[in-house]
């Protein structure tokens, strides 16, 4: 960021200063466009040369790339300091018009300057701006010539004949005659004169095997070993075998042969001419091992328990041998192509080769479609067909292939059988991963594992955290997946290690998404950031607690307060720090807020309070989905919070809608706030006469018979009061969770009557006794009428 010239009365009696850094800055603004200029008229240049190849075509993409990514951003800060002179030019004002009083000569100086440097950076921003566009030509023009390059490269034909394949017989002769003679004399070289070296580097590359086939046992022996006593494994554990076996095994001898090439080539062992070659040879080593262990892990012919497909014994045998068939081929092709690039052999050979190798592959894929490999019961006995669309589907590749060789297209063949053998298996391995990524995160999948059985013994871990590992195992099995197989389908697709490097580069530094640019670093940085900034609020808020308001012996309110507003002070400081460091533009947070100041102006007034209650609620979470709460009338189970509003089952199964605002300013009850645990209680009453200690006895051996009712705290019963027809007691008991509470009581009760009754305990209940009495002053005798009587009315036993 290039730094503010001050201006200003107070400055005004230093005016070099300015001056000076005004001059740097346009000096090293204009040796950054120089060298700018002179990176792209190298790359130019080069572009002019030929032969050129697509690697280096790709290298100077790349390098034009940077040249652009500079450009932006000298544009970008050569934009901001003009900016900067345009403010302060608006801060002096205009010029004095005649007539009017003169201003300052320290003010009329500074003008001036500030006019000088703001027509030199203008000159200064259009000669960037013209190399920009230069340098994204030449980013255009790199690839269309990679793209004309890779079309002319598959579409070139060529006239087969008889005689073709004649040269090409001789010249394989030669190149093979030539190979051993390069060899033997490379071997015979390093023998005489290299002789410690080239036995350090063997045994350092015998090391090397040693140590990486030692630790893949020794860390992963539990993911590619075959549990010989599971007769039906799991198809997680299937999955989980064939996809470590493949990665693991692979990686080991991919680390043993690039360790191997850099030890030969560190200690001098190796001449240039035979690089190339020592370096085709471990690459179709790597090949044919890769794609050998991903069909042996798929189709496991040895072990038909731990197949993952459903084919037959003689099948998997089958299907193995023409998979790895077709690597060896394709495998030998890029080699001997290797081998004629460096002997320089004619161009007939490379072209004989690539026919031959695309017509095996062909013939296998036909021969393959009339297989028959499909299980139908046993693995032993022969099985059926494929299914019509992968039989039509194998016999359509082979012919397509076949006849693109016989047409003359020997790359468009050479390339199409490269992509049907390593693209495949490399699909075939990532879809394996992703599968076993799900399988792994599935829910309660990972608590059935091995490892998952291991951890629960080991750390004592519940079935809820073994979930969240588990999902969080999953994935990590899909980056590893995703992270493998698409680098290798890219490089399979004629992508270059730069082309890939680059787009990584530019994931992590920048993504454009219209005008704006997320950076995947800043992201993190700002998630890092603000981790940093809550856990020094925490630790601030706990400080301040014990230390000194503890020590104040102020109230524990008050305390609450303080340690509240510094934990709400303390996050916003670090969203704000985040924020910034991860690049989002706060002007936007700005003009949001100014939008919610306007609304609220215009009656959003109860918006914006459920809107702020709601942020309250889900940040301090006084109830939470799932609990049981009470406000004013309504009682009922959370089912959603939002910003806005907080929904509410009842009971009879009716939503209810609740305003944020009204939970915040209103008591609520939570039923299951800090847990689920709940008491009850069960009312008994039982005649006088009754023992009450009998009756006490009986309830609690009755409420501790009961699994669900807590030892801590103890059942215990109370002897409320004297009735009027009884002897009142209550049984109080605490269950784990409440929603029991209704088919526990009921449980209780029921059993309550059944033993009063085998203990002979009466449960009273009120009863009247009805008096007649004779009216007042009416004789009882003779009077030949009907008396009438009141009734009188009492409670009793």
């Amino acid at each position: 960021m290039l730094s503010a010239v001050p201006v200003g009365k107070a400055h005004a009696q230093q005016p070099a200063a300015p001056e000076v850094t005004a001059d740097s800055i346009n000096d090293e603004m204009a040796e950054r466009l120089e060298a700018a200029r002179q990176r792209l008229i190298d790359i130019r240049q080069r572009l002019e040369q030929t032969p050129i190849d697509d690697l280096k075509l790709a290298e100077l993409r790349v390098q034009a790339d940077e040249v652009a990514t500079e450009l932006e951003g000298a544009s970008a800060d050569l934009e901001t300091r003009l900016s900067q002179i345009q403010a302060r030019l608006a801060d002096l004002g205009e010029a004095p018009a005649a007539g009017q009083p003169a201003e300052a000569e320290a003010v009329t100086d500074e003008r001036n300057r500030l006019t000088t440097e703001r027509a030199e950076l203008t000159v200064i921003i259009d000669d960037a701006a013209n190399l920009k566009t230069n340098a994204n030509q030449a980013t255009s023009s790199i690839s269309t010539l990679r793209r004309d390059l890779f079309t002319e490269t598959l579409f070139k034909r060529t006239e087969l004949s008889p005689a073709l394949f004649g040269e090409a017989g001789k010249a394989f002769v030669l190149e093979m005659r030539d190979l051993g003679n390069t060899v033997g004399s490379w071997l015979s070289f390093a023998w005489k004169f290299k002789k410690l070296p080239l036995l350090v580097a063997i045994f350092l590359s015998l090391g090397a095997a040693l140590v990486f086939l030692w630790g893949g046992r020794r860390l992963f022996a539990r993911l590619i070993a075959r549990d010989p006593s599971l007769e039906q494994p799991t198809y997680i554990k299937r999955l989980s075998l064939a996809f470590w076996t493949t990665v693991t095994r692979t990686l080991s001898l991919t680390a043993f042969l690039v360790a191997s090439y850099l030890f030969l080539d560190g200690f001098n062992v190796m001449r240039r001419d035979v690089a190339p070659i020592i370096g085709a040879a471990f690459g179709f080593i790597w090949f044919v091992y890769f794609i050998w262990q991903l069909a042996d892990a798929v189709l496991s012919p040895r072990y038909p328990h731990w197949r993952l497909v459903r084919v037959t014994d003689r099948g998997a045998h089958l299907l193995v041998s023409a998979i790895v068939a077709m690597a060896v081929v394709n495998g030998l092709d890029y080699l001997l192509g290797v081998v004629s690039e460096v002997l320089n052999s004619p161009l007939e050979l490379t072209i004989a080769k690539s026919v031959v190798a695309s017509l095996v592959i062909g013939l296998i894929l036909l021969a393959l479609s009339f297989a028959r490999p499909v299980l139908h019961e046993d693995p032993a006995l022969p099985g059926r067909g494929w299914p019509r669309w992968l039989a039509v589907l194998l016999r359509v590749m082979g012919v397509l292939l076949i006849l693109t060789v016989m047409a003359g297209y020997a790359g468009l063949a050479r390339f199409v059988a490269t992509q049907i053998v390593l693209t495949g298996a490399v699909l075939v391995t990532t879809y394996i991963g992703i599968l076993s990524g799900k399988a792994v995160g599935k829910e309660g999948a990972f608590a059935r594992t091995g490892l998952g059985e291991r951890l629960a013994r080991r750390f004592q871990l519940g079935e809820v955290a073994l979930d969240q590992i588990g999902l969080a195992a999953g994935l990590l099995v899909y980056a590893i997946a995703l992270l493998l197989g698409i680098p290798l389908i890219l490089l399979t697709w004629g992508f270059q290690v730069t082309d890939i490097e680059a787009w990584i580069y530019r994931f992590f530094t920048r993504i454009t998404i219209g005008n704006i640019s997320i950076s995947i670093v800043g992201i993190l940085g700002g998630i890092l950031l603000f981790g940093l900034g809550y856990l020094a609020t925490k630790w601030v808020q706990k400080w301040i607690d014990s230390h000194v308001l503890a020590r104040s012996h102020v109230d524990t309110g008050v305390r609450n307060s303080v340690k509240t507003g510094i934990g709400y002070l303390g996050i916003g400081i670090a969203v704000i720090l985040g924020v910034s460091a991860a690049g989002i533009d706060l002007s936007s947070l700005a003009l949001v807020a100014s939008a919610l100041s306007v609304g609220i102006g215009f009656g959003l007034q109860n918006v914006v309070s459920n809107f702020v209650s709601g942020l309250i609620l889900l940040v301090e979470r006084p109830f939470k989905v799932g609990d049981h709460v009470v406000t004013g009338t309504t009682e009922g189970i959370v089912k959603r919070i939002s910003v806005r509003a907080t929904e509410i089952e009842t009971f009879r199964k009716q939503s209810i809608i609740v305003p944020n605002s009204d939970l915040i300013n209103a008591p609520v009850g939570n039923w299951t706030h800090r847990n689920r645990v709940q008491r009850s209680e069960i009312p008994v009453s039982v005649a006088y006469g009754t023992d009450p200690e009998k009756v006490i006895a009986i309830l609690l051996e009755i409420a501790r018979a009961v699994p669900e009712v807590l030892r801590n705290p103890e059942p215990h019963v109370d002897f409320l009061a004297f009735g009027a027809s009884s002897l009142d007691f209550e049984l109080r008991f605490c269950l784990a969770d409440y929603s029991d509470g209704i088919r526990i009581r009921a449980e209780v009760r029921i059993e309550i009557l059944k033993r009063f009754e085998v203990e002979g305990i009466e449960i009273p209940y009120a009863r009247q006794d009805i008096m007649i009495l004779p009216r007042p002053g009416r004789n009882r005798e003779g009077s030949g009428k009907e008396e009438d009587g009141t009734v009188e009315g009492g409670a009793g036993v």
